[in-house]
């Protein structure tokens, strides 16, 4: 590296390029997740028509020929020429960086699209994108070449990126390709994704997209979003079609993202505020001049408390998902605590209340609640528009909500007022519960190092001090135990045994959760406390390891670990240290000639069993017979269970993530909830896939 560094060490890119050098900067990522982004940036253009009040239909075709298509039947991009740049509209919309009919040129009265560079940051990324717009009359087209305009010579067959291309020297012009009826407009956006910029792996996620699709038309109601997966295979029958509509809108929304049984209907609450904004205004000079304008805020909120304890809000700014919250999401938390904290005080006799505050986690404990507002030039924080800035959406949000839970409240409607007497006494639950854990959890910290002979009796622990290189091991059973003491490395390996199944608590209060003694023995022992006063420096072991029995039980023995941990100590899920050990299901020894020792073998599966002795067949090598089918840890000698399930040399550890969790959280609910009828469904609609063989007789 030159020390020298002056002028000609600058660069400055044009135009297109400094995506291309920098994706990140606009898309977050050059794998999947960009990659998805920018089909987003294509759809939302067509949702902000239809927000606009243009077009009810949208389809998303994923080809099989790796590109992707978005069809609307809305206005259509404007074909005719845009004054400044001399290009027509379709070629500003994307080739050109920040320009686009979002910047209150009076198009949209509030849209998703802010920065104007959505369109054209796909077009950079793309190494082909095709445009067909029908408006007046006919059906006009332009392609691009990684963001240049041109023709490509497709020669009569399907439409292709390695097809050669030709660029416009002179001047871009549109081409009528068709014709179509008076008064149909409407606009269809084919790319291929750039292959130079994405990674190799990167590729469409089809439950994503869909999961995206069906939040989209819950917030806009009446919107039909149709979803083509052609990558099934070449025939149209063989496509994957999907297709979200929802009059009900964000009510719906909420009840299909409640987790629990519902404790209250679901409240709907819409109001609007004003505000004034200062604001730079483009003049027809090109100059900017600040002025001040007067922007509405329309709010609209449902909400609703469920008998369970986990919290779901979603919150969305013109229908874009803002998941890291903002000040309308502040605005809205503002409120709700103001309302509950006053009623409480107010009946705070009947409640038994004491002096105790109500804090904001009581208060959405159980709570599914939906926020979307829509707002002119909304200010986010970055193109990826997850955080709002917009000052007033706190104010404002907080009066809408203010006035109506108030009016709730204090209404003297008999349904009204049994819904608030129950919300009322969950949050003042929460709050004793809280206040319950909080004391155990200082109790705890007052213990002192001399005081571990405090933890469980079944504790078996380890040497060492270093919190990273400890392992912690919950072993099911005590038969299990016994062979897993002689098995691990007591320097760094410690194991704790469990009874059978620990409490589910997935309904279970936290009291319960507490006073149950192989759940209070797990916390006790890992030492960091447990929900929201969980601390993870305090954790006394680098690892926690499931390992129970290869089996259905040993199956569900883990679900009921996991669903624990991640209710109440998330944290350790999230930082990537639970795992569940692997044991194997079969040992086969393939016998040697001579005096050279037996290969041992141990297998996983089934599968995996087939695989290894049709090997052995192959090779005419001889195995012992009866192959040894391990039905639990039990089973194994200590040397076995150390070489395949506690040796770090050897071992296989499956790392739990917080996808996993929290998958295994929903087939929980599912599977062991109050609620019968979805357990009842989802038994008959998969008794023809279940497999005898899996199933422990």
């Amino acid at each position: 590296m030159s020390s020298d560094y002056s002028a000609r060490h600058l660069s400055v890119l044009e135009g297109l390029e400094a995506v291309r050098k920098r994706p990140g900067m606009y898309i977050g990522s050059n794998g999947s997740r960009g990659l998805m982004h920018c089909l987003w940036e294509v759809i939302d253009n067509a949702v902000d028509e239809s927000l606009a009040g243009h077009g009810d239909h949208i389809e998303i075709r994923l080809r099989e020929d790796d590109s992707v298509e978005v069809i609307d039947h809305a206005r259509g991009i404007p074909i005719d020429i845009e004054p400044k740049t001399g290009l027509t509209g379709i070629e500003v919309v994307f080739t050109k960086l920040h320009a686009g009919g979002k910047f209150g040129t009076g198009s949209y009265a509030s849209s998703g699209g802010l920065h104007g560079v959505g369109a054209s940051v796909v077009n950079a990324l793309s190494e082909r994108l095709d445009v067909e717009v029908d408006r007046d009359g006919k059906t006009w087209a332009m392609s691009f070449h990684r963001g240049e305009p041109g023709v490509f010579d497709d020669n009569g067959g399907e439409p292709s990126p390695e097809a050669p291309f030709t660029p416009f020297k002179k001047k871009s012009e549109l081409r009528v390709v068709g014709r179509v009826k008076k008064g149909v407009t409407g606009s269809r956006v084919r790319y291929w994704a750039d292959r130079q910029i994405f990674e190799k792996g990167a590729t469409f996620n089809v439950d994503d997209l869909q999961s995206r699709a069906r939040q989209t038309a819950f917030l806009v109601p009446g919107l039909t979003i149709r979803i083509d997966d052609e990558r099934a295979g070449a025939a149209p029958q063989d496509a994957v079609t999907s297709e979200y509509r929802f009059d009900g809108g964000i009510s719906e929304f909420v009840e299909y993202l409640a987790p629990d049984a519902a404790l209250t209907d679901i409240w709907r609450v819409t109001g609007s505020g004003t505000f004034t904004e200062t604001v730079p205004t483009l003049q027809a000079d090109g100059s900017m001049v600040s002025t001040e304008l007067d922007r509405t805020c329309e709010v609209d909120i449902a909400l609703r408390w469920g008998t369970g304890y986990d919290t779901t809000v979603r919150s969305f700014v013109n229908i874009i998902a803002t998941p890291k919250g903002g000040t309308h999401h502040s605005g809205f938390e503002q409120g709700l605590l103001k309302v509950l904290r006053r009623e409480v005080e107010r009946n705070a006799r009947r409640l038994k209340a004491g002096n105790d505050k109500v804090e904001k986690d009581d208060v959405l404990a159980g709570l599914t609640a939906v926020l979307n507002v829509r707002l002119p030039e909304p200010q986010f924080e970055g193109q990826t528009k997850e955080v709002l800035g917009t000052p007033a959406a706190r104010t404002i949000v907080s009066k809408v909500l203010t006035d109506a839970l108030t009016a709730k409240f204090s209404s003297s409607k008999r349904d009204d007022k049994n819904q608030s007497s129950v919300v009322l006494d969950k949050v003042v639950a929460e709050m004793k519960s809280r206040i319950s854990a909080r004391a155990h959890k200082e109790t705890q910290r007052r213990k002192n190092a001399l005081e571990n002979s405090t933890l469980p009796a079944k504790l078996v622990d380890c040497r060492s001090n270093d919190v990273a290189q400890s392992e912690l091991f919950i072993v099911e059973g005590d038969s299990a135990l016994g062979t897993a003491k002689l098995a691990r490395d007591s320097s760094y390996q410690a194991l704790l045994p469990i009874r059978g199944k620990i409490l589910n608590v997935q309904k279970a209060s936290v009291s319960d959760m507490l006073s149950n003694a192989e759940c209070a023995a797990i916390i006790q022992v890992i030492g960091a406390g447990s929900g929201r006063t969980f601390d993870l420096d305090s954790s006394r072991y680098g690892k926690v390891i499931f390992m129970s029995d290869a089996d259905v039980d040993g199956a569900h023995i883990r679900m009921l670990l996991l669903t624990l941990f991640f209710r109440y100590m998330r944290p350790l899920v999230e930082a990537g240290r639970v795992y569940a050990a692997v044991p194997p299901l079969h040992r086969v020894v393939a016998v040697n000639g001579g005096s050279k020792p037996n290969d041992v073998m141990y297998t996983y599966s089934e599968q995996e069993l087939h695989g290894v002795l049709k090997g052995l067949e192959r090779s005419k090598k001889k195995y012992k017979e009866p192959i040894q089918r391990y039905k639990g840890l039990g089973e194994m000698d200590a040397d076995q269970l150390a070489e395949t399930t506690m040796d770090r040399r050897h071992r296989t550890l499956r790392r739990v993530r917080i996808e996993d969790a929290e998958a295994a959280d929903a087939v929980f609910e599912l599977l062991m909830g109050n609620d019968v009828p979805p357990r009842k469904e989802f038994i008959i609609a998969n008794s023809d896939s279940l497999s005898q063989e899996r199933i422990d007789v």
